[in-house]
């Protein structure tokens, strides 16, 4: 606190926030007291009711170290925190940014570089949406058209068996053309399934959960069917490539199923590989000729565009100045999403700085290291051969994959 180098003001009032939220639950309503409820049948009752006990200690324990550290952050931190958002107003803020690019992206970028990357895929994923809006008729300006699809009904889940079917019919269909563009695919299997009821309310949109290095446990897919309202079905597709297969399921269980690997790459990883190639995987869905309804289309072309908006808006937070409302402002003005998403996504940023531009950096490095293959292996060119060079030897930094890939290049792509 006496060195300069602090949070924010705007951070540490959502963490102490969270702590009173957490803090206000009983015990008996915590996350922390989900293991009780899920004893195995074949305990007997003095064990169930002895370990009980024990966890009600072991919590009771945790909330008071709870309590302790929202007491300090509300009662002396907060005081002293950043009333700024962006590391470039703190003490030495500016040489930690540039550090921390280096670090999520594993690439030696500038801000500015990347503040004007992300203003041009803005503007080319812009570009696509308007044409969609033209190819479907929609008369009006392109913000009217975001709200349109919003509202419409056609867009919304009928209900929590239908979407969970609508995703079962896309895993189904993406198995059927995956054998074209892969010839490494994991044995692990995967699970596609809603959150359970108890948590969805707090969960994003999707998510993956890898199974087992064994592959008995499966990797699983989840799905968000809380407040179905809410969902769009336009990017049903997006979601599935990315979270789903070929996306993380495909790139963690490979890893995680290659003996040959040391635990740390196994097991390990940088963001701009993982997420990267999750992005990239998106993309795939363009070949695989889901993208041809307009409707899947706009849903990827809005899922890119939140990656695009990440380098602006990170960069201009840390970099360039950019209040917390420029940022909102920048990203409603570009985007479909909802003010409320939008907020979450900008305090993100504020708190985490740098991890969210590793995404649209991993892909655009993928794609171009696939554009480079193309144009010198010519005829000799196999995508599968190519995704099995990018996946089979687990999350690298981006400099060793690139220098992995240009040596399979030097070899004919052999």
């Amino acid at each position: 606190m006496n060195t300069g180098v602090l949070e924010t003001k705007l951070t540490i009032g959502n963490v102490i926030s969270q702590l009173d939220t957490q803090l206000d639950m009983d015990i008996e309503e915590s996350p922390f007291w989900m293991p009780v409820t899920n004893f195995p049948d074949d305990f007997k009752a003095a064990d169930k009711a002895r370990l009980t006990e024990e966890y009600r200690v072991a919590i009771a324990d945790i909330y008071a170290v709870h309590a302790r550290m929202r007491d300090f952050l509300r009662d002396e931190y907060y005081a002293a925190a950043r009333d700024s958002v962006g590391l470039g107003q703190m003490k030495g803020g500016s040489m930690l940014y540039r550090q921390l690019i280096e670090s999520t992206t594993t690439l030696p970028l500038t801000a500015d570089y990347l503040h004007n990357l992300g203003l041009g895929e803005v503007t080319r994923i812009k570009e696509g949406m308007e044409q969609i809006k033209a190819e479907v008729g929609f008369e009006g300006t392109l913000n009217e058209f975001f709200d349109h699809v919003r509202a419409d009904p056609q867009f919304k889940p009928e209900s929590r068996e239908a979407l969970t079917q609508a995703y079962y019919d896309i895993g189904e269909e993406v198995d059927a053309k995956i054998g074209e563009y892969f010839s490494l695919v994991p044995e692990t299997p995967l699970l596609i399934k809603p959150y359970e009821e108890y948590r969805e309310k707090f969960e994003a949109g999707g998510s993956y959960q890898s199974g087992s290095p064994d592959g008995e446990r499966p990797g699983t897919f989840y799905f968000n069917a809380y407040d179905l309202p809410s969902r769009l079905t336009t990017g049903n597709v997006t979601l599935y490539l990315h979270e789903g297969a070929p996306g993380h399921h495909f790139q963690i269980s490979l890893a995680q199923e290659n003996e040959d690997l040391p635990s740390f790459m196994r097991f390990g990883g940088k963001t701009a590989y993982i997420e990267g190639w999750a992005l990239y995987a998106e993309t795939l869905g363009y070949e695989m000729g889901f993208f041809e309804d307009p409707w899947n289309r706009y849903g990827t072309l809005q899922d890119e565009q939140l990656r695009a908006m990440r380098l602006v808006v990170d960069t201009g937070l840390h970099s360039k100045g950019w209040t917390r409302q420029q940022a909102i402002d920048f990203m409603l003005e570009n985007s479909g999403m909802t003010e409320t998403e939008v907020v979450a996504e900008v305090e993100r940023y504020i708190a985490i700085p740098s991890q969210a531009l590793a995404y649209k950096v991993g892909a655009l490095k993928i794609q171009e290291l696939r554009q480079r293959a193309e144009e010198r292996l010519g005829d000799n060119f196999d995508i599968r051969e190519f995704h099995a060079q990018v996946l089979n030897t687990g999350a690298l930094p981006l400099p060793v994959l690139e220098a992995k890939i240009d040596n399979w290049i030097a070899s004919g792509g052999s």
